[in-house]
């Protein structure tokens, strides 16, 4: 009677190796670190409970695997983000800005405005632009995360696509470029020059502040240049900002600014031709996920 020899462990080794690639997919679909964190070490059980004889190609595998609880997550959260209050903006990297060289040395971040797009999707569409745009996954691979056909797949990507661009906000300057509008930006609203801060707001301007309920501040999205102007100078001239100092910053890659002291918070910008187009507001401190060097 033959032996049955027993399946081969789960190599930990191998596993590791694909970690941060998993994460990063898992922060792409989810927007938050910690949910992307807690989602892979999932995969990692399963993992170990699956043995690698029963795996062909790993990262396919845990791709699989990973998208699955990414979607069963994003199922969930609509439920619990419909009940936060205010607007809700994904967690943001905070990295010191170096100059110049920062453009060669910056993480391979998603940026804010992107994310915010991507939460208007419906968790089918977010995975599967997610899995097939970002990381091209096959659109075979990809039913097999949601569970549907390959055109039901192409499908959910193409007004995924379709939706993103529709709501997208412009955004197409290089990092120095941002430095330089986002500067403009800082020193209209630290004079109160509202003609100045015109010419550094696109028209259709749009800024979005996630406080969480810790921290007061704009419940809806302000759209529009004056709007957004006299906001910002508001702001940078009330009591609140006493004693807050101001540092230049990546935010999840992109130009701008850090803010120290009894307030705390990140400010993120999107730019193009020459303008502002989105400002992003990050101030629930469970969200800034900031730099030692900061």
């Amino acid at each position: 009677m033959s032996r049955r020899i027993p399946p081969m462990p789960p190599s930990a080794e191998a596993f590791e190796a694909e970690r941060p690639h998993l994460v990063s997919v898992a922060y792409r679909m989810l927007g938050s670190v910690a949910e992307a964190q807690d989602v892979v070490q999932e995969a990692w059980l399963r993992y170990t409970r699956a043995g690698d004889d029963d795996i062909r190609d790993l990262r396919a595998w845990l791709i699989t695997v990973t998208g699955r609880l990414c979607l069963d997550v994003l199922k969930s959260a609509r439920v619990a983000r419909e009940a936060y209050t205010g607007q809700w903006l994904p967690e943001c990297f905070v990295d010191p800005d170096a100059g110049p060289a920062a453009q060669a040395e910056q993480r391979d971040e998603v940026g804010l405005a992107l994310l915010v797009v991507l939460e208007r999707l419906s968790p089918e569409q977010r995975v599967a632009l997610v899995l097939h745009d970002a990381f091209a996954v096959p659109y075979g691979e990809v039913a097999a995360v949601l569970g549907t056909s390959e055109a039901t797949a192409r499908q959910h990507a193409a007004r995924g696509r379709r939706a993103a661009a529709e709501g997208g906000i412009r955004h197409n300057a290089d990092l120095a470029e941002q430095r330089r509008v986002l500067a403009a930006f800082i020193a209209a609203v630290d004079s109160g020059d509202l003609q100045a801060l015109a010419a550094v707001l696109a028209p259709d301007v749009v800024a979005i502040s996630d406080g969480g309920g810790f921290t007061s501040t704009a419940l809806r999205p302000i759209v529009g240049a004056d709007k957004v102007a006299r906001f910002f100078v508001g702001i940078r001239h009330g009591q609140r900002m006493e004693g807050v100092v101001l540092k230049p910053a990546l935010i999840n890659g992109t130009a701008g600014i850090w803010a120290g002291g009894p307030v705390r918070g990140a400010l993120g910008v999107t730019v193009a031709d020459g303008r502002i187009t989105g400002l992003f507001q990050q101030l629930n401190p469970s969200k800034l996920l900031v730099s030692d060097l900061l």
